[in-house]
């Protein structure tokens, strides 16, 4: 089975449906615009092909002809690596180690509050709220600093980033007035054609676009 899928398509990405992480692959691969096979994924319940190609059976998967690459972050440099333009990550290493730390910040402080309110208990999911709430205010000058998060070019921050703005009315977090400056930013990105391709059925219908 596993040779099949190999076969079947040069590039695969095992994805879950609606996953926060999963859907900031999907979001790099639609700003290469990059052809590949997606294979759905319930994480509750891995296909034999993952359990053998992964030995945590996590999504997402990326499978490459014999390469197999499982945590986000190598996949998202690998991808703006193997298909540069066009390019995701600034060329100085200054701007470039900025980018990486607010990318692992966004992996351990941001998505596993957002996994909470999905997934979590009703005093756990209140709990990310308001812990949700705090990060994005205490996040407002790096959104004024520049159109895109410290980047004046779209970037694999904003591959990051994006999915979590994109769930926050829907896990009941409101951008009010006082983080419009956030929502502004969601905008232009929601907006743009690549972003709506990253999108599966499932996560289209977490929002809708005014």
């Amino acid at each position: 089975m596993v040779t099949s899928i190999r076969l079947r398509n040069t590039l695969s990405l095992f994805s879950a449906r609606d996953c926060v992480v999963c859907h900031r692959v999907r979001l790099v691969l639609a700003a290469k615009g990059v052809t590949y096979e997606l294979i759905p994924v319930d994480p509750g319940n891995p296909p034999e092909d993952l359990v053998d190609l992964n030995p945590y059976h996590s999504v997402p998967t990326l499978v490459e002809r014999d390469l197999v690459l499982y945590s986000a972050s190598v996949i998202s440099e690998y991808l703006d690596e193997r298909y540069p333009h066009p390019p995701l990550m600034p060329v100085d290493p200054l701007s470039r180690a900025r980018i990486r730390l607010a990318t692992q910040r966004m992996e351990q402080d941001w998505v596993p509050q957002v996994q909470s309110m999905q997934s979590g208990t009703k005093s756990q999911a209140e709990a990310s709220r308001k812990r949700m709430r705090e990060l994005l205010m205490q996040s407002l000058p790096l959104f004024k600093a520049s159109r895109f998060f410290l980047n004046p070019e779209m970037s694999l921050a904003d591959c990051a980033l994006a999915p979590i703005i994109w769930r926050l009315p829907s896990l009941g977090v409101e951008l009010n007035k006082d983080l419009k400056i956030i929502d502004d930013y969601g905008m232009r990105i929601f907006r743009n054609p690549g972003f709506m391709r990253s999108l599966t059925p499932e996560e289209k219908v977490l929002r809708e676009l005014n």
